[in-house]
């Protein structure tokens, strides 16, 4: 389930993260297996605006892999938000496109076993 909370945890750690980072790292987000949603607009437009203010930079790339068709509607309402910022959002529906817009082998985005 992905609900605010979920994202809000996610946000949380990735600002921790950022804050002691020496230099700016791409992300991965796979969320092909959540099974349901509960977030709505409001919410993803707030956490954009946000993430897109709260990031001081330098560029980095985000790379959301998702088919869900709702949280495939979220996910480019969030990439459209951030479009101009130093977060270069884009969806994939396939791991091995990611992976190569990131610049890194298809193994390291996959899961590990007993995750």
């Amino acid at each position: 389930m992905i609900n605010e909370s979920a994202v809000n945890k996610v946000i949380g750690a990735l600002g921790h993260l950022e804050s002691r980072a020496a230099e700016g790292f791409n992300r991965f987000s796979d969320i092909l297996s959540a099974d349901s949603t509960e977030l709505n607009f409001k919410f993803i437009f707030h956490v954009s605006l946000y993430r897109r203010l709260a990031y001081p930079g330098p560029p980095v790339k985000s790379a959301i892999l998702v088919t869900e068709p709702e949280l495939a509607r979220y996910s480019k309402m969030h990439a459209l938000l951030t479009q101009g910022s130093m977060l270069k959002v884009r969806i994939f529906e396939q791991r091995d496109a990611a992976a190569k817009w990131l610049g890194v082998p298809n193994e390291l985005l996959e899961a590990p076993p007993d995750s």
